[in-house]
């Protein structure tokens, strides 16, 4: 989707599931993010705060919620004004043109007919207005070798790009328990859109194309999941989910024509618009049957199918088989392993129906011709891994995955807007593993994350013409890297609370980021470049954050808390470079946030 749709302050806790899932997921297999949202039970009164600081950085927001006979309802509202919308495309302090307003709600209300059935409907609205930072120093006519500038031709760093981004959604959802069953089900409905305003001088001369680009997907769907606890050692899940989507893309593109054909020599004097668009309608399916079987005491077998299908630019189907076994062979131990087969539709949004040969011979043709249509992707999944409580509060884990993909998806950027588009690699593999260590006791949380992985493609299969010849026959017969394989990634923090048992509780943090390092492009000589070829530098930043609460600031009439907040991102003011703007798919150069002070002010009612 275009646009953040869920915000944190919704969230009462929320925890991250990833491996080898079992069959009642699907569609999306990077992991599941279970969140239980707040809500007015458990979270009465209201909430208003002001945070703000360094980069024009100001944000509002307020929360309420309220519990009265059998309605239950929460909400949360914000609206966000800041100069760092999108990455910043040079190491400066501050980026060139990256304004960015965003506004931002999200709604919960439940209505409890009886003690075994509620319906509830949740709701959220995102919408959002970027500047696209600039990116100075560029040579205008890349695209031309008989290219002449015009007098008046701006400096890239002053363009005047935007993009528009929206994301409207509702579930609405009952709630049934009928004995040895538990039953939910749901209707769903989502709106996104994009919308992309070029520099009109600016990124014709610089790009080639100055395109006027709109993209829109509209889906709407219903899914149903029963729960039946058939004996004590089973509990039998089974579903289905199907929903409908309308994809529509528009675009308006102001171009150079090539005077002759393979000629290279353009008329400058006389650039046209060409109008393209396309609509597609299609449907995702899928249901699925599992059952979590106690076999011991200590050892469960998770096992099931899941039947999938998709029926958009590509139609196709799969029966994918799953199992999981979790063992707890002493006290504080619990060991999984579990294989699964998937199936992941490629998503709507990032994919294009638009016409290629309506560019040819002009500034703005594609570098290749191959325009295959991008395809699901099948994967098989392992994953093991062990958990160990030490001591009371410390815990250890150790997991590693392996995944054997067919028809690969990925993403990239290509051209000006901040738009990604899907292709495939006909084979792919990523594997890795993780260590992680957490202590938490008393007013003292430590944690420590460390992880190793590779992602590697072969053979780009689908939406070529975004890639030149050279790199698509390179990548044909050689494994390279993902854009996104970062080799080493670590993480670490430590949260003291002093005079936690007081008025005026004060917590200090700090956190500590480590990357090895994503992809760029290694150019070996003048006939040979390897796509993804080489990294980056590394880079370890360091925040700092200190929270000072002071409780029942007005007595009874206002009995909520009053937070005053202090945030130090990058405290050591590290450059640091995410991405160089070579590799496959990306954009533009991007670099890390620079040191950044904030604070804000929160008070309860």
């Amino acid at each position: 989707m275009f646009g953040q749709a869920l915000m944190t302050r919704f969230a009462d806790h929320m925890s991250l599931t990833t491996g080898a899932l079992p069959s009642q997921f699907g569609f999306l297999q990077a992991g599941v993010v279970d969140i239980t949202t707040k809500n007015g039970t458990t979270n009465p009164g209201g909430n208003v705060s002001v945070y703000g600081g360094a980069r024009d950085y100001f944000f509002p927001s307020a929360q309420y919620g309220f519990h009265e006979g059998k309605w239950d309802f929460f909400a949360t509202a914000d609206f966000v004004h800041d100069r760092t919308g999108i990455e910043n495309t040079v190491p400066n302090f501050n980026a060139q043109h990256d304004l960015s307003n965003q506004y931002h709600f999200l709604g919960h209300l439940r209505y409890t007919v009886d003690e075994d059935t509620r319906i509830s409907l949740i709701a959220g609205v995102s919408n959002a207005e970027y500047q696209l930072p600039n990116n100075p120093g560029q040579l205008p006519g890349q695209w031309s070798g008989n290219y002449t500038p015009p007098s008046n031709l701006p400096d890239s760093g002053t363009l005047n790009e935007h993009q528009k981004q929206i994301t409207d959604f509702a579930v609405l959802s009952l709630q049934k328990e009928i004995g040895a069953f538990s039953l939910q089900d749901s209707v769903f409905t989502r709106y996104s859109s994009l919308r992309y305003s070029p520099d009109p001088v600016g990124d014709l001369n610089y790009l080639g194309i100055a395109q006027r680009a709109a993209r829109s997907v509209f889906s709407t769907g219903t899914q149903h999941d029963v729960t039946w606890r058939a004996a004590r050692d089973h509990t039998v899940r089974f579903g289905f989910q199907v929903f409908v989507e309308r994809n529509v893309s528009k675009t308006s593109s102001t171009v150079f024509n090539e005077i002759g054909e393979d000629s290279g020599v353009y008329d400058m004097a006389n650039p046209r618009t060409i109008l393209d668009g396309s609509g597609k309608t299609g449907m995702i399916y899928g249901l699925y049957a599992q059952d979590e079987w106690r076999v011991l005491h200590n050892l469960t077998i998770n096992y099931g199918l899941r039947f999938d299908g998709v029926s958009e630019y590509t139609s196709e189907n799969q029966v994918s088989p799953r199992i999981n076994v979790v063992w707890k062979p002493w006290k504080g131990a619990a060991l999984h392993a579990g294989y699964s087969r998937y199936f992941t539709p490629p998503p709507f949004e990032v994919v294009s129906g638009a016409s290629i040969a309506r560019f040819s011979n002009t500034s703005a043709a594609a570098a290749s011709t191959g325009n295959n249509t991008v395809k699901a992707e099948r994967d098989h999944y392992f994953d093991a891994g062990i958990e160990q409580t030490i001591l009371p509060g410390l815990r250890v884990s150790f997991d590693a995955y392996y995944k054997l993909a067919k028809n690969m998806i990925d993403e990239g950027q290509f051209g000006a807007p901040i738009i990604l588009s899907g292709f495939n690699y006909r084979k792919g593999q990523v594997n890795g593993y993780e260590v992680a260590v957490s202590y938490d006791h008393g007013p003292l949380s430590l944690y420590g994350n460390f992880a190793w992985s590779r992602a590697i493609g072969k053979d780009i299969t689908s939406a070529q013409f975004n890639f030149s010849p050279a790199d698509l026959s390179y990548i044909q017969n050689h494994w390279v890297h993902l854009d996104h394989d970062q080799r080493w990634t670590a993480s670490a923090g430590a949260a003291y609370a002093f005079f936690h048992t007081t008025r005026f509780p004060l917590r200090l943090s700090a956190t500590l980021v480590y990357g090895s390092g994503l992809r760029k492009d290694d150019e070996v000589n003048a006939d040979l470049t390897i796509p993804n070829g080489l990294a980056v530098s590394p880079y370890a930043t360091v925040n700092f954050s200190a929270v000072q609460t002071i409780r029942n600031t007005f007595g009874s009439r206002w009995k909520g808390d009053t937070q005053l907040r202090l945030d130090v991102i990058n405290l050591g003011d590290h450059a640091y470079q995410l991405r160089d703007g070579s590799g496959i798919g990306v954009g533009a150069p991007q670099y890390g946030l620079r040191r950044t002070i904030l604070c804000g002010i929160s008070q309860g009612f």
